[in-house]
């Protein structure tokens, strides 16, 4: 396996100025392959080797870019649900972005994530297709599954900026074992200052960003997801009381035990200081033995720390293969899980025998 030389780095930027040139073909591969090529460009030295240079510099631009690009995003968003009258609050990313977090610095951004009173989900698409915004695309069955199961609508892309936009109605799907409390997720959320959207308030971002990862059957963004949870946690909890609470609100949520896996990582890879006895009282809070936490430990540790998938061995593509078939697990009951994977297939042969030779 390639060694994995972007966690130590962006962990201590530092060492980054002694990198000798041979290395940093392999870092740039690693952070691009992550999702952190931003991160790593902001954190880079002036004195990075030359040919390094335009590398860095084009990372940088893009940021800059896509920071633009989001705010512009989200005015023509503010404009098509001007006339709604309903709290509309960013996720991830967006929030980071529109409210200047320390989350944002270096992040690259994907879709826009909005959160909306499932009540409203009907008006919400109405006036994004109305706006250019269409799910079209998607398979019947997928619709149907989307509305009926999941958290959220169909990804929504605009015919002209090509753009995606994510209209969620909670932070897990309806199905999972735990669903959040969406209402007091909208009500105890936040303004965003000189805009018309909201954010999660502080707890529920962290959990939010914890419950996204832990949930992921994919960790190709699993370290920018860690980086951005760490990012959370160091800006929230300057704020007097913040971790009591944020253990409530896991409990409230039923989130504990992806943010014992969250806070557990963020300490081990990151180096994050925590309260004394947090991560046992949440251990015992979800049931979890010792055992089971060895078992996540061998399944999140070697992928989190972001080797270039093309060099993995047998216990990465084990892993990542768990992780999978977890995720799934997580998202249905086993009844729902196994009518939905076999209705999957049958549809894919079908698809393919229409095809013809």
């Amino acid at each position: 396996m390639t060694e994995a030389l972007l966690l130590p780095l962006l962990r201590d930027p530092a060492r980054l100025a002694a990198l000798p040139l041979a290395h940093w073909d392999g870092l740039l591969r690693q952070a691009r392959a992550s999702n952190l090529i931003g991160r790593l460009a902001l954190a880079a030295p002036p004195s990075a080797p030359a040919p390094v240079q335009p590398h860095l510099l084009a990372a940088r631009r893009l940021v800059e870019h896509q920071r633009h690009a989001i705010r512009w995003e989200c005015n023509h968003l503010a404009e098509a649900l001007d006339g709604l009258q309903l709290p509309v609050v960013l996720l991830k990313g967006g929030a980071y972005a529109l409210a200047d977090q320390p989350a944002a610095r270096g992040r690259l951004f994907g879709d826009i994530d909005l959160l909306v009173p499932r009540t409203m989900l009907g008006p919400v698409e109405a006036a994004l297709m109305a706006r250019g915004w269409t799910s079209g695309g998607t398979e019947a069955y997928d619709q149907r599954y989307y509305r009926q199961w999941m958290h959220e609508l169909p990804p929504m892309v605009n015919h002209r900026r090509g753009t995606v936009v994510d209209v969620h109605h909670n932070l897990l799907p309806l199905s999972a074992r735990r669903v959040p409390d969406a209402e007091r997720l909208l009500a105890d959320s936040l303004p965003i200052p000189g805009t018309p959207f909201r954010r999660l308030g502080p707890c529920d971002q962290v959990l939010h960003c914890a419950s996204h990862l832990f949930h992921e059957g994919d960790l190709r963004n699993g370290l920018r997801d860690l980086l951005d949870l760490q990012a959370l946690l160091q800006e929230h909890s300057e704020q007097p009381d913040f971790w009591p609470a944020l253990e409530a609100r896991a409990r409230l949520h039923g989130l504990e035990w992806p943010l014992l896996l969250g806070l557990r990582y963020s300490e081990r890879l990151l180096g994050q200081k925590l309260p004394s006895g947090l991560q046992e009282a949440l251990q015992a809070h979800c049931g979890w033995s010792d055992a089971r936490l060895a078992w996540m430990d061998w399944l999140y540790l070697g992928l989190l720390q972001a080797p270039l998938p093309s060099a993995w061995r047998l216990p990465e593509h084990l892993a990542a293969a768990g992780l999978y078939l977890r995720a799934h697990a997580l998202r249905m009951p086993p009844v729902l899980l196994a009518r939905h994977l076999a209705r999957k297939a049958v549809l894919r042969v079908f698809k393919h025998s229409s095809r013809g030779p």
